[in-house]
């Protein structure tokens, strides 16, 4: 104990003073990559808009907020595909609101109270709050404003529960997207209906939908020159791209990756492992008398016990089981990426569709007793005699039926034969196991609602042999050796090849599958044919030309790519993806050239057509409006020059370079169709004009805000 003691007395000043190091040396890691990062020279922002950043912790939240909405109103989950979109569309608003945040600042765009209360709580609340779930009748289905009210009442005893906790949170969430949303909202509304439409406009799109011609021509192809009497130099092509600046230049930047996938797929141990699983059930499926839980203790997919067509089975196996007497098993066999085992139940003649009416009297609904069973009874059958001695069906069915969802129809319903697991067993034993003008009073009871349906069933439609079929399934997926087999392959590929000129040739030598994703901007969240790949463009961002990833885990595939091309903001680049464009191009300006030399002493059509060889075609009545003529195809240049007032009727033109040759021609008719347009009718047109405009500005007003903005992504932490 005294040696301890001495220690203890001896190092205890040290001991404190190298834990107290640690703690500050975690604590200034932690700060350097984290919110406080730029004290430590680290960019915390993922974007700059205009030099102002939107910072990581500010795109965080404006992501949990959106996938909050997303699986409230879509009552779905999020998949790989809806958290990329989500990722998109927060950074997408992110950006704009910083873009536009100021001007609405200058132009005094607020939200007063008298608003903020309007779009919540007023008689006409913003769609959103109309659809929260918490105040949708659910009856009707529709909004209910008292429901609000209720919802928002201080010491509401639901927000003591998890749920209701959960609840509130979803409301607060909603309140302020809606909010932020309205004040956008009426920016955009100002800049939108700010546009005008001036009557010249129109009377100018009258005038060309009214301007008739008819021309003869002859189309000289650039094919009749040869590429060898043309040459096109690097020079040329830069020069081409310069003078059409405004359709070849990138406002983003861009990657482009060459990438080897190892794909993951079962291998025959797989396949036996699966296969034989099944077999050993085999015997005890097909002389159980309990099929439903065998099926849920042994499948993929839990039982449903419908009664199947051989049409709805949908199946290349259909007429093997079909054909089957009831208790025999069918299988193993192998669809649809798994392999099943399937037994007939039973074998009945059904219809494919019933039409039915009904009138429900509720006994118990979700488990709480509205009405005593004895009473609902005699109210049926009160029913029931009324409609035996004439009465009609519409109206009591409006009068005293509980099913929302038909009493207003009558009662009816259709329902196909593969509906029939979906409804209650009773209701839906007697239409499709009874016959057409059968009147009965069935009582249901399941865990939704219990009650007194009085049925007809109207008509039955497609009447055929069914069958009821109980299918296990097991998914056939690689197993854990198949995936170390992969990998280890792919980690022998991106360990040998870690430069470019290296990972092409192995990708030649074994003779693998080199695939392309090009243009991925550093804001997108997916590229095509990978599916959700942030980590994938992270690295394409930090990368540079040429060099080699490590591996990259997708599902069921793992990747190793090379940095193919960069694209910064710009002029396009003339690689080897644009350069046979580009060159094609300038291939076609230049034959042009050469054949409007070749032709420019033309005499008439008919001596150019046999100079040229090629035939006189004619264009009849298109208008001054269309682009597209019938006989001479998508030429703008040549319909718009058919109108040039210079351009004389009955005279040859100068050759007009089109898209895939050089035109010559001849107005023979040009003319004003004269249609009158009353006011009303012009009026109409003036409105939809600008309704159009409108629109569009509408639709792209985020991209031109960003078309003359300076935009910098962060992409290490960005994703």
């Amino acid at each position: 104990m005294a040696v301890i003691q001495k220690i203890r007395d001896k190092y205890a000043k040290l001991a404190g003073f190298i834990i107290a190091l640690a703690l500050v040396g975690f604590i200034l890691m932690d700060a350097a990559s984290g919110r406080f990062g730029e004290l430590f020279g680290k960019d915390s922002s993922v974007v700059k808009v205009n030099g102002e950043k939107v910072d990581a912790k500010e795109y965080a939240e404006r992501i949990r907020e959106y996938e909050t909405l997303y699986e409230l109103y879509s009552k779905r989950q999020l998949d790989d595909a809806a958290k990329a979109q989500l990722h998109d569309q927060a950074l997408r608003e992110l950006v704009f609101e910083k873009l536009i945040s100021k001007q609405m600042d200058e132009l005094g765009i607020q939200m007063t109270k008298e608003e903020e209360k309007d779009i919540i709580k007023g008689p006409y609340p913003d769609p959103m709050v109309q659809q929260f779930p918490y105040f949708m009748d659910p009856k009707t289905g529709q909004f209910n404003a008292q429901a609000l009210a209720a919802f928002e009442q201080k010491n509401n005893p639901f927000f003591a529960k998890p749920e209701g906790q959960k609840a509130l949170e979803s409301w607060e969430t909603v309140k302020t997207y809606v909010k932020r949303n309205y004040r956008i909202q009426k920016f955009s509304n100002l800049v939108v209906n700010g546009l005008y439409t001036p009557k010249f406009v129109v009377d100018r799109q009258i005038k060309d939908q009214n301007s008739m011609a008819s021309v003869r021509f002859v189309k000289v192809p650039y094919t009749t020159v040869n590429d060898n009497e043309v040459k096109v130099t690097d020079a040329d092509l830069q020069t081409y791209l310069q003078k059409h600046a405004a359709l070849y230049t990138i406002e983003d930047p861009t990657r482009s990756i060459d990438y080897v996938s190892f794909d993951i797929v079962p291998s025959s141990e797989d396949t036996a492992k699966a296969k034989g699983t099944l077999e050993q059930i085999k015997n005890e499926f097909a002389t159980t008398n309990d099929a439903e839980s065998v099926v849920n203790r042994n499948s993929d997919e839990q039982f449903v016990g419908a009664y199947v067509t051989k049409k709805s089975m949908m199946s290349a196996y259909a007429d093997s089981i079909m054909n089957m007497p009831s208790g025999a098993v069918f299988g193993p066999y192998y669809e649809n990426g798994s392999y099943k085992l399937t037994k007939v139940l039973d074998k009945k003649t059904l219809p494919d569709s019933v039409k039915c009416r009904h009138i429900l009297i509720k006994t118990k609904d979700q488990a709480n007793v509205v009405l005593a069973d004895s009473v609902a009874k005699q109210r049926i059958d009160s029913i029931e005699t009324a409609l035996k001695a004439g009465a009609d069906f519409k109206t009591l069915a409006a009068k005293y039926s509980e099913d929302e969802g038909s009493k207003n129809n009558g009662g009816e319903y259709d329902f196909q034969l593969a509906q029939r697991p979906q409804l209650s067993k009773e209701f839906g034993d007697f239409i499709f196991d009874g016959k057409s003008g059968e009147k009965k009073v069935v009582k249901v009871s399941n865990d939704n609602y219990t009650g007194y349906h009085y049925i007809e069933i109207i008509n039955q439609n497609g009447i055929e042999p069914t069958a009821k079929l109980a299918t296990i399934s097991k998914s056939l997926f690689a197993g854990q050796n198949t995936d170390q087999a992969v990998y280890a392959k792919a980690t022998a590929f991106a360990g040998k090849n870690t430069t470019a000129a290296s990972f092409d040739a192995a990708v030649k030598s074994e003779n693998l599958n080199k695939r392309v994703a090009s243009n991925v901007k550093v804001s997108d969240f997916t590229i095509q044919g990978l599916g959700s790949s942030h980590e994938i463009i992270k690295w394409m961002y930090d990368a540079k030309l040429g060099d080699v990833s490590g591996i990259f885990t997708l599902e069921n595939r793992y990747i190793v790519a090379k940095l193919a091309d960069v694209q910064d903001k710009g002029l396009v680049k003339l690689d080897a993806n644009t350069k046979p464009m580009i060159e094609s191009l300038v291939k076609n300006d230049k034959k042009a050239q050469l054949i409007k030399d070749k032709y420019k002493t033309v005499a008439s059509l008919e001596s150019l057509s046999q100079t040229a060889g090629q035939p006189i075609q004619q264009a009849d009545s298109f208008n001054a409006q269309n682009p597209f003529a019938p006989g001479l195809g998508y030429e703008p240049k040549a319909i718009g020059f058919a109108f040039y007032a210079g351009f004389k009727p009955n005279t040859v033109s100068e050759g007009i370079q089109g898209q895939d040759g050089v035109i010559y021609m001849m107005v023979t008719n040009r003319f004003d169709s004269n249609k009158p347009m009353d006011p009303m009718a012009l009026n109409q047109q003036v409105m939809q004009t600008q309704m159009q405009n409108k629109n569009y500005l509408a639709q792209t007003l985020q991209e031109v805000f960003r078309r003359n903005a300076n935009i910098k992504y962060n992409a290490s932490m960005l994703y």
